[in-house]
Formats: C-alpha cells, sequence, structure tokens
C-alpha cells in the first residue's frame, strides 16, 4: 500500500501543470509525460487488483493456483507496460501537448492507438476483475473488509473513464471531434475512482485511529479514579493529568490500558464485597418495581450480564478507592493501613479472569459505568458504614491506655 500511495503521488506530481511542462521542457518532447502518467496509473490500479488477489483470494483452499493466478495478472501488467513504452517512443506527436485531449488530439498516430488499446484493455480488465471479486470475497478483518469494499466501488467508478474515453478515440481516429468533451469528462471518472481507492486504503486506519480516539476519551474517567486518583507513579508521566489523543495514539490507548489494570490491581486490598452485594439487590428491586426501575433509567428487563457486571465492578473500585484516599488523607501507620484493607479483596473485583483480547471492551464499560444512577446509588447505601467501619479502626488504638488506666 505504501507503493501505492508513492507512485501516486509522483503520477500526480508529473501530471501537474508544472511537472507536466518541466518534463516536456527538459526532454524536447511536450507530450512525454503522458507516458509515465499512463504507465503509473495502471501500475496503481493493478497492484491494486493485486492486493485483493492477496486478500480475497479467488480459491482460499488452493494456495498454489492462487499465486499461479496473481502471478499471470503481474505478468500480463509487465508485458501491457513494456508494450506502451515501444508504441509510446515509436510514436510522432505534434503539435502543443494538451494532457486532457491526448486521447483524442493524437488519436490519428498508429503508434497511441497501440498505446491507448493496450492501457484500455489493461484498465477495462483490472477494474471489472477486481470488482467481480470485491463483490464475492469474504475478509477476515474489518479495516480489510473497509478496503475491499472500497476496492470495488472505486474499480466500477473507474471504468467509466473507459466508457467515455472509447468512444471519443474512435471518433477522433475517424476524423470526427464532437466526442472529444465526452473523453475530457472520462478524466472525472478517474479522479474519483483514485479517490475512492485512496480511502479504501486510508479510511480503514482512520477509522481505526478515531475509535482509539475515542475509547482514550471513554477510559480517561476511569483512568483518572484508578490511576490518578491512586498513586501517579503507575502513569508512564506522572506530571501529565492528560493523555495524548492525536500522536502516538494506539500506544497510548495501551498503556492506558495497561495502567488501569495495575491501579486496579493495586487496590484490590482496599476492596470489599459490600457494594457489589448492595448494586445487585438495588437491581433486583428494580426487576420487581417499575417506579423504582424508571428512576434508575433501567429497561423492563434490566441490565444485560456484561453492564451489570460493569455496573458492580464500577462501584467496587470506587469504594476502595474512597478507601484508599481516606487512609492517606488521614496518614494512617502501617497496622492501622491493614485495619483498613480488605482481607478478602482479592476476590472482590470481578474481571480477574478477562482475555487480553478483551479488556479494552470490558474497560470502557466499567468507565461508561462509573456515575450510572445504580452505582451512586450503592456507594450512598455502603458510604455510612464504612465510615464507621473506619471510626472504629481509629479509636481501637487510643482506648487500649484508658482502660489500662
Amino acid at each position: 500500500m505504501t507503493i501505492n500511495f508513492v507512485l501516486g503521488g509522483v503520477v500526480y506530481a508529473v501530471a501537474s501543470p508544472l511537472g507536466y511542462r518541466t518534463l516536456g521542457s527538459v526532454s524536447g518532447r511536450p507530450w512525454l509525460a503522458t507516458l509515465p502518467i499512463y504507465v503509473g496509473i495502471l501500475l496503481c490500479y493493478g497492484s491494486m487488483q493485486l492486493l485483493t488477489l492477496l486478500w480475497a483470494p479467488a480459491h482460499p483452499g488452493e494456495p498454489q493456483r492462487s499465486r499461479r493466478t496473481i502471478r499471470a495478472w503481474a505478468l500480463a501488467y509487465s508485458v501491457s507496460v513494456a508494450i506502451m513504452c515501444a508504441a509510446f517512443l515509436a510514436a510522432e506527436l505534434e503539435g502543443p501537448a494538451d494532457p486532457l485531449r491526448f486521447n483524442t488530439q493524437q488519436a490519428d498516430d498508429p503508434g497511441v492507438l497501440v498505446f491507448l488499446a493496450v492501457f484500455l484493455a489493461m484498465l477495462t480488465c483490472g477494474t471489472l476483475s477486481t470488482w467481480h471479486r470485491t463483490r464475492q470475497a469474504e475478509a477476515e478483518s474489518e479495516p480489510v473488509e473497509h478496503a475491499l469494499r472500497w476496492f470495488g466501488r472505486s474499480m466500477l467508478i473507474t471504468f467509466g473513464y473507459v466508457v467515455c474515453s472509447v468512444p471519443a478515440i474512435i471518433a477522433a481516429a475517424t476524423g470526427h471531434h464532437q466526442l472529444d468533451s465526452v473523453g475530457v469528462l472520462g478524466a472525472l471518472f478517474g479522479v474519483a475512482g483514485c479517490v475512492g481507492t485512496c480511502y479504501g486504503m486510508s479510511g480503514a486506519a482512520i477509522s481505526a485511529w478515531l475509535r482509539e480516539r475515542r475509547d482514550i476519551a471513554g477510559l480517561q474517567p476511569l483512568w483518572d479514579l484508578v490511576v490518578v486518583g491512586v498513586d501517579d507513579e503507575l502513569s508512564f508521566s506522572p506530571a501529565r493529568s492528560s493523555l495524548n489523543r492525536y500522536i502516538n495514539v494506539r500506544w497510548t490507548l495501551h498503556r492506558m490500558i495497561i495502567e488501569i489494570l495495575d491501579g486496579i490491581r493495586g487496590l484490590r486490598k482496599w476492596a470489599t464485597d459490600e457494594p457489589a452485594q448492595i448494586l445487585i439487590a438495588l437491581h433486583q428491586n428494580c426487576l420487581a418495581n417499575d417506579a423504582v426501575r424508571a428512576r434508575y433509567r433501567l429497561a423492563p428487563e434490566g441490565m444485560p450480564p456484561a453492564e451489570l457486571e460493569a455496573a458492580v465492578t464500577a462501584a467496587i473500585l470506587r469504594h476502595a478507592v474512597r478507601r484508599h484516599q481516606a487512609k492517606t488523607t488521614q496518614q494512617a501507620g502501617v497496622a492501622q493501613a491493614a485495619t483498613l484493607a480488605s482481607p478478602q479483596g482479592l476476590a472482590a473485583i470481578p474481571g480477574a479472569k478477562t482475555a487480553a483480547a478483551e479488556e479494552r471492551r470490558r474497560l470502557l464499560g466499567v468507565a461508561r459505568a462509573l456515575d450510572h444512577p445504580l452505582v451512586e446509588a450503592a456507594l450512598l447505601c455502603v458510604t455510612p458504614a464504612s465510615e464507621a467501619e473506619q471510626a472504629g479502626g481509629h479509636a481501637t488504638a487510643p482506648l487500649k491506655p484508658h482502660h489500662g488506666r
């Protein structure tokens, strides 16, 4: 794909007025820039056809047959380029160069007719073959499926260039130039097809980049809670309270997930099952009472299992952070910290056995659930008991000498 972008860039640079005139003046042949432009166009579409055959082979269970097909097409494009170069260089081109009207202005030259016939024949075979292949393709991944879908659409649009050019060239070769403007119109189909193929190659990457930026924003509240709110040293860059959402986005997202998981792991000793039990009880109460369910914005069937687990996790984490911050604020000693920590906390936070590939989805669900009404209600119910527990822990130490006296 990189070669395709580079080749396309070279073609457009040569096709620009400055590039076209410069190459013509340097070589002494005003029409010479037409050759690299047409060859570059054919190679661009040929490489996209080969990419399509690699990503969606016509015979997926027969790799040898698929390789032979790719070799055959590659050989056909190589021979076509060789014929085009020989025919163009043998042609006697006259008159001032007008890139958009080359097909019709020079159609009376036999060499140009051979050049255009080979070019349009290969472009027709390549575009229609790729369009047909993409309609039957079953891609293994979403980015490849996106690229193939746009390749097919773009190839069909590009075929419009052939439809406009062929009658205009035939008419011009017989001395009739009434259809010259139709041939020029074909260039618009070529440009539209090029834009579509570029989006096919880059659109999947852009879509993934936008999704990753959106996920970074979605995970930010959870990251603030369990990383910034617990221990800045867990962050790769403790001095920064926000994450870069423009450069190295994928690395930032992966780093964010790792830091969140480290923060959750560090909170296990402060976690209790009490918020989970209260939230589940509230959820059951919502299912039995329409008025309560409406107050908590739940559907008649309640929360799906994944959302309920995310809400339970969110409640446990928020409660664990409160307990941890209470210890930090009061500057408790080691013994007091052990009193506040939950001996059963290691098993209190759900999701410990989540597969690595599913962590991103799970953590996004937890982040969305942090301010859910059920989570807020569960924390309101559990906070008084937690404060009483902490107060009791603080009072234990000074009571002992009092009883001694």
